[in-house]
């Protein structure tokens, strides 16, 4: 039986810098017959190996040569793209705001006399239960001294018409007005007493000091404030709002909140609305709640709040960077078209109208779901060939 195979030699010389064939000589041979010994064997079958694997990777190097030179063969553009979205279109205002303290509580003393001691000072944290304050009460004892005194005294009748009135001597009045001075006095040196307990005035709250009312030294009188604090744990973002917002703005809305020297951003419900329009600027409250562990957010810290001032249902939305614009002033997108040769790069003309938050609205032009050309977009041509890799938007959500 006659036994064939083919032998090929490949010769071939590739330059490595300009990638072209110099030449390129194949020759097949087939032996008469095949070799008998094992060692002759495996030596051509190895040699056969080598000599297709040279053959093949000069194929691949005569592909890429001919794609390159041939003008005739169509070449494909590496592009990415992103889907246009049909959602709700929310854009906003914003508008300058600041932080400001919850709530201010006093520390105030309930008797009246000369700090002998406070130490506090404005912008300290101070705990509920601190001592703000000791008082010099020296006014007190002096009134003390002077009310034991009288009350030797009115004990002394007291005893000596009780005695009276046990004989039956002298009037009943007499023995009644001696007892009721001594207990009105008793009294009276309890409440001084008590005024004494009040010479230490401790903190109501927890939170910052704002503002020191009374120093070291000065008098204080009953019910005066010696400290403000306030309770930074929860603050309110209180922004004035210019009346046209007015419709746009109802209490429970979500805003968000943008705090630019500490780079953080909030997200809250309207708490507030206020019940006039202030006259000089037109402009009405709007407050919002925080809670502020930590107390990061200072009073009068500078915030931004976001009005939502426009919601559009349903609104096809594109990323604003990808809108390109032609020399006749037209705004248009690539996209990507589906075609029998495959998939290609078509010119859409289109017409914006709102925008916020790197995403406009396309009113005319898309019906949402296309596939919008992204990078590689730059110098397309009208049909040309474009292999796609689809990618999420790099544009932040309008809808947060």
């Amino acid at each position: 039986m006659k036994k064939w195979m083919f032998f090929l030699m490949v010769i071939g010389t590739l330059s490595a810098c300009q990638q072209e064939v110099d030449k390129t000589k194949l020759e097949i041979k087939f032996p008469e017959e095949m070799p008998k010994e094992l060692g002759k064997l495996k030596d051509l079958l190895s040699e056969s190996k080598q000599n297709q694997q040279k053959l093949e990777e000069l194929i691949l190097n005569l592909e890429e040569l001919v794609g390159e030179k041939d003008t005739t063969v169509a070449k494909k553009t590496s592009v990415t793209a992103v889907k246009s979205m049909k959602k709700d279109f929310k854009s906003f205002a914003e508008v300058q705001a600041a932080v400001r303290s919850e709530k201010s509580i006093m520390a105030s003393s309930e008797t009246g006399g000369r700090l002998v001691q406070m130490t506090w000072e404005e912008g300290q944290y101070i705990k509920k239960g601190d001592l703000v304050a000791r008082l010099d009460l020296e006014a007190v004892d002096k009134q003390v001294a002077e009310l034991e005194k009288r009350l030797e005294l009115a004990t002394t009748v007291y005893q000596r018409q009780k005695r009276l009135w046990e004989q039956n001597i002298g009037s009943e009045i007499q023995y009644l007005q001696a007892k009721n001075n001594m207990e009105s006095l008793q009294k009276s040196i309890d409440a001084v007493k008590y005024q004494k307990t009040k010479a230490e005035v401790y903190s109501p709250a927890s939170g910052v000091i704002d503002r020191v009312m009374i120093n070291q030294g000065e008098m204080s009188g009953p019910g005066s404030p010696i400290l403000m604090i306030l309770n930074t744990n929860t603050i309110k973002v209180v922004a004035g709002v210019p009346e046209k917002y007015l419709k746009n703005v109802k209490r429970g809305d979500m805003v968000k909140i943008n705090f630019p020297s500490i780079e953080e951003e909030r997200t809250a419900r309207v708490s507030l609305i206020g019940r006039t329009v202030n006259a000089a600027n037109r402009t009405f409250e709007v407050e919002v709640v925080l809670s502020n562990p930590g107390g990061i957010l200072k009073p009068n810290l500078l915030a931004m709040m976001m009005i939502n001032d426009e919601i559009i249902k349903g609104a096809v939305m594109v990323p604003e960077e990808l809108i390109r614009q032609d020399l006749s002033g037209n705004d248009y997108v690539f996209v990507v078209d589906e075609t029998a040769e495959g998939q290609k790069a078509k010119k859409m003309i289109i017409k914006t109208s709102a925008t916020s938050e790197g995403f406009a609205v396309v009113e005319e032009g898309l019906q949402g779901e296309e596939l919008i050309i992204a990078k590689g977009g730059r110098g397309l041509s009208e049909g040309q060939l474009v292999e796609v890799e689809i990618i999420e938007s790099e544009a932040k959500d309008n809808n947060g």
